[in-house]
């Protein structure tokens, strides 16, 4: 179908023309300043925010108590029991793969029904579940448990940055991008906060946190509009919706296959650290006559630290971009990620320099995350923007389930951290993919009204 073109609201016209609706972004003529904003794109922003912030809280709950509560559901001795790590790595696996079906599920929903609509029942499905594995008798019901949470995780990433994207201001994105990331670094700190506060607590018990969120929806449902945008594409296409095939068709293809790759590859990295990084730390050597007790609190102040700097890496991300655009500062924070997590793991330091400089080093190149959330969903038309976005970070997660269960076959043998140094150069070829990448100014700002097909 040469010549058809596919317009930003994903239905297909003979002729492309240029949108005339009053819901796109304000430009940055209009908008010069935070007092500028209207009511509207204030509650968007909130909601989106704070939707994040308890995405982080109850997505790391289980990552920073994995050893100590499979430990207890499967009755076993130590920690350190081959059988507590590969159920473990089973049960976060689980939780990526639901992630990642969560991410497209939810995301169509976004499509369909509404952001704000959609955001809501992420985030109860994410409360709910969470919640509910406090009650787990056996290490499968909890991995259901944590796969049915990471559903509603998963849509809320796809949802609340289509929804900031499509309320703010386009020449803000990337700092958006920081300030939207910092909401999951903030529920991840509250994390680390509940377990250092718990610690010697029954570890069942944090997962009763996790309830918190659904509060959050009572709110959303009744003071955060859908945006006009959506209901401007909605009323455009009419029946003639696109579906999730119409991501693998023109070049609309070319930009789904490389934002899939480029989140495979370092998603996987990142995650392999994420959940290993504390049981690394817990079996270190030099920690072996420390209780129980005193290293999750270790390992609840490193993971804090990492987030910390995680937060900053973030900003730091954000001024790359808006300095040489996403395409580069992607790159740029991807060879920082490479050399920091390889250098981290080539060499054994003291759990000291691994607390206070190495690991954090590694948070601060995590940063990079914060620009996916406002890179991905531009890429794509309106009516496929939660889709799309959803469908490729979230690709990602069903590598990182696979990778986390692989890495963790070096942890039969108790080397978490040759585990780990594999998984870094998991960034080579997500540097070689970031050389192409497209830039969502010329797909989006510079030509809103419509992508080709064919």
């Amino acid at each position: 179908m040469r010549g058809k073109r596919l317009r930003n609201d994903g239905v297909k016209s003979p002729t492309a023309r240029p949108s005339s609706s009053p819901a796109s972004p304000p430009t940055g003529g209009e908008v010069k300043s935070l007092r500028d904003l209207t009511p509207q794109q204030w509650k968007s922003g909130i909601a989106a925010w704070l939707g994040w912030l308890f995405d982080g809280l109850d997505m790391h709950l289980y990552t920073l108590v994995a050893a100590p509560f499979v430990m207890q559901l499967l009755d076993a001795a130590t920690m350190a029991d081959a059988a507590v790590k590969e159920k473990s790595s089973w049960i976060q696996a689980a939780f990526l793969i639901g992630w990642a079906l969560g991410g497209g599920f939810f995301g169509r929903l976004g499509d369909r029904l509404g952001r704000s609509r959609a955001l809501c029942l992420t985030i109860l499905t994410y409360a709910a579940f969470t919640g509910l594995s406090a009650v787990a008798q056996t290490w499968w019901q909890l991995m259901i448990l944590r796969f049915l949470a990471a559903l509603g995780i998963g849509g809320e990433w796809s949802i609340g940055s289509s929804l900031l994207s499509e309320t703010w201001p386009r020449h803000w994105r990337p700092w958006i991008a920081a300030v939207l990331q910092t909401g999951g670094n903030i529920g991840i700190l509250g994390a680390c906060a509940a377990v250092y506060l718990m610690a010697g607590v029954n570890p069942r018990y944090v997962f009763l946190v996790g309830i918190l969120p659904a509060l959050l929806t009572l709110w959303i449902r009744r003071q955060v509009p859908e945006p006009e945008e959506w209901h401007a594409a909605k009323k455009r296409a009419g029946r003639a919706e696109p579906g999730v095939a119409d991501l693998f068709r023109g070049e609309t293809r070319r930009t789904t296959l490389l934002t899939m790759a480029v989140c495979a590859c370092s998603l996987t990295a990142w995650w392999a650290f994420l959940f290993w990084q504390p049981q690394h730390l817990r079996n270190l050597p030099e920690l072996a006559a420390w209780t129980a007790a005193a290293r999750d609190q270790l390992v609840s102040r490193t993971f804090f630290f990492v987030i910390l700097t995680s937060v900053a890496g973030n900003f730091f991300a954000a001024a790359l971009a808006k300095r040489f655009g996403y395409r580069r500062g992607i790159l740029l924070m991807f060879v920082g990620f490479f050399a920091a997590m390889c250098s981290t793991f080539l060499q054994t330091p003291h759990w000291q320099a691994l607390v206070w400089f190495w690991f954090p080093a590694v948070g601060f190149f995590s940063g990079v995350f914060g620009l996916f959330t406002m890179y991905m969903p531009p890429l794509f038309p309106t009516l496929l923007r939660t889709t799309g976005a959803g469908f490729c970070y979230n690709i990602g997660r069903v590598t990182a389930a696979f990778g986390t269960v692989f890495f963790g076959l070096f942890s039969q043998v108790g080397d978490f951290r040759l585990a780990l140094l594999y998984a870094s150069f998991l960034f080579v070829p997500a540097i070689a993919i970031a050389l192409v990448l497209p830039e969502p100014r010329a797909l989006y700002e510079a030509a809103p009204a419509d992508m080709p097909v064919d």
